[in-house]
């Protein structure tokens, strides 16, 4: 497991998780990520990608919600956490994320490369 999927896991058990709204896909939309991110993600051929972004949505977008829920990228995973990514349906979990550890997710995501979903 190379350094930065044991940050990945790290980061991940940090973000406290709830359920989001079946169908529901109010934050979703063409996002960022790592590279190592994206490469657990099933690819998409550059005609899906070129209309989920004229619709922005997320190539992973589908009819009943997020089809890659529950690897979805650690951006996708703060929606709903904190109070700056708040889910506009009122949903999160009981707590909400530490901001120490909201800082550790932004500062992985801003030192990694990130390429658009």
């Amino acid at each position: 497991m190379s350094c930065n999927s044991h940050k990945i896991h790290f980061l991940r058990e940090l973000i406290p998780s709830f359920e989001c709204e079946r169908g529901c896909h109010d934050c979703c939309g063409p996002v960022t990520t790592s590279a190592e991110e994206m490469a657990r993600l099933p690819r998409k051929g550059r005609e899906e990608q070129a209309a989920a972004l004229e619709r922005l949505d997320c190539v992973h977008l589908g009819p009943q919600g997020c089809t890659v829920y529950e690897e979805r990228p650690l951006i996708c995973r703060l929606f709903g956490t904190t109070p700056r990514m708040a889910c506009p349906r009122g949903r999160g979990p009981e707590q909400m994320i530490e901001p120490e550890a909201e800082r550790l997710v932004h500062q992985y995501i801003a030192s990694t490369r990130q390429v658009l979903v």
